[in-house]
């Protein structure tokens, strides 16, 4: 639900407002409406909000607008007057590209640093003036130590995801983090509850802080009846077709990784008949209105999103969410799925689900507490290694715990940490594809779940620094 007042009632900057308008966001969600007014106003601020309540914006929106008003005389190399750590890279891509779309119509620089990635672009990046830098707290202590950053001019400092730092074992590198920051600065600590430890974190960096609290706004609630389809990855688009034409659906939202596989479904479903489009973040937004227009009104059956593309859409009553590859971040699913299902209304969510991400749909049901209900469709039979990969991964979880692969620094694993594709931005490319070790030393290749698709260029004024850029964002 939105609140009654307008981005514009909140005091932000017309360039933000533009930018917030390019989104297709008409109202501030809760979280933004109780922290943007506090951020901006200068103060301390510990907030208490999950995934999919629009916390992300609710910082970076005010933190742009501030920047933006108090630009200093000179401004250094490596020297970021902005601080934000995640405690993974792939929330750290989400992050920043929450600051390039907001940011993209104000004259402030990003980028985005984390660690299993070749360190050497990233030191070639910081040569350059920096307003924000979006850091897991691994990586930025590497650079720390080699002096490549100075992290004396920060005059706001975002923990993001704290609860998950501190259970990830991040607390002795935040606070060494902490020890290299002016004390005279802005701090803001975003978790999804208040536990005792949050508490305690918190009385040690914040000073006098405002407080919010607010509830998910998406959750997988008894309203949506969740199934699984096992298929092979390659008979996917086709199945898709095959359960819209069977099953009658008449509005589908459809959700895949990346920008490309957005463009390949919907053309392979208009081929098979059916009307469809794709929106995401390289659609004008002139395309992605009419897109919406459409799907809302029924000329358009089925509207193929990515993750990024579909956090501005509104639409009520929705029956129909189909999962065509399943996110890398479980707390994406439930966002995904929290389409459908909204005001007592009953919805349904169709995952389909490839031998390869068997363990992201166990990480998923252990995120909600529930087994979701694998479903043969009639004439398609489940991939050959299906089941056996099912096995293999209850096995792994009952003789290690969660089944996760092990931890690296930065939250980064080692086997099974994928990049997330169409949630990272546009220039954070994820490890190189061959065998080259990263620095810590480690065989490192192409993250599971990577196709390697080609991915259309950036803008001329976002695009990395130099050629091969890795884990480097850079704004104008």
């Amino acid at each position: 639900m939105t609140t009654s007042i307008s981005f514009a009632d909140l005091g932000l900057a017309d360039s933000l407002l533009r930018a917030i308008a390019d989104t297709g966001y008409t109202a501030p969600t809760p979280i933004q409406a109780q922290a943007i007014p506090l951020v901006l106003q200068g103060g301390d601020l510990l907030a208490a909000a999950q995934t999919g309540t629009g916390k992300t914006a609710g910082f970076t929106l005010p933190i742009l607008h501030r920047l933006m008003q108090t630009k200093p005389a000179a401004r250094k190399p490596g020297r970021p007057r902005c601080l934000i750590l995640t405690p993974t890279r792939e929330l750290t891509a989400q992050v920043a590209e929450s600051v390039q779309t907001y940011g993209k119509y104000a004259s402030l620089s990003s980028m985005v640093m984390f660690g299993g990635v070749n360190i050497n672009p990233q030191i070639s990046a910081l040569k350059k003036p920096l307003d924000i830098l979006v850091a897991t707290p691994g990586r930025l202590l590497d650079h720390a130590g080699q002096k490549t950053v100075d992290l004396s001019g920060v005059e706001i400092l975002v923990l993001d995801e704290a609860d998950r730092m501190l259970d990830m074992g991040f607390i002795r590198d935040i606070r060494k983090v902490l020890a290299l920051l002016p004390k005279q600065r802005q701090n803001l600590l975003f978790s999804a509850t208040f536990s005792d430890e949050i508490r305690s974190l918190a009385r040690g960096v914040l000073n006098d802080p405002g407080e919010v609290s607010v509830t998910p706004r998406n959750t997988a609630t008894e309203l949506v009846t969740q199934t699984v389809h096992l298929v092979e990855q390659h008979h996917k688009r086709d199945l898709v077709s095959h359960l819209i034409r069977e099953s009658g659906w008449h509005q589908v939202l459809v959700f895949t990784r990346t920008k490309h596989g957005a463009n390949r479904l919907a053309e392979k479903l208009v081929k098979d008949g059916l009307s469809a489009v794709a929106i995401h973040g390289n659609k004008s937004q002139s395309a992605r209105t009419r897109a919406l227009s459409g799907f809302k009104d029924g000329s358009v059956a089925v509207l193929v999103a990515t993750d990024i593309a579909a956090r501005g859409l509104d639409i009520d009553q929705l029956p129909q969410v189909v999962n065509f590859e399943l996110p890398n971040v479980p707390e994406d699913y439930v966002h995904r799925i929290g389409r459908t299902g909204r005001a007592g209304a009953t919805g349904a969510a169709v995952s389909l689900v490839d031998d390869s991400e068997i363990k992201l749909l166990k990480a998923i049901e252990r995120l909600i507490k529930k087994p979701i209900e694998r479903r043969a469709v009639d004439g398609w039979t489940p991939p050959a290694g299906g089941p056996t990969a099912e096995d293999r991964a209850d096995r792994g979880q009952r003789a290690g715990g969660d089944n996760r692969a092990p931890q690296a620094r930065d939250g980064q694993r080692r086997a099974t940490g994928a990049h997330p594709q169409g949630s990272a931005p546009r220039n954070a490319a994820g490890p190189r594809a061959d065998a080259k070790r990263n620095d810590a030393g480690r065989p490192q290749g192409r993250a599971p779940g990577e196709t390697g698709a080609t991915r259309a260029p950036a803008p001329a004024r976002n695009r990395p620094v130099g050629n091969g850029t890795r884990g480097v964002l850079l704004g104008k």
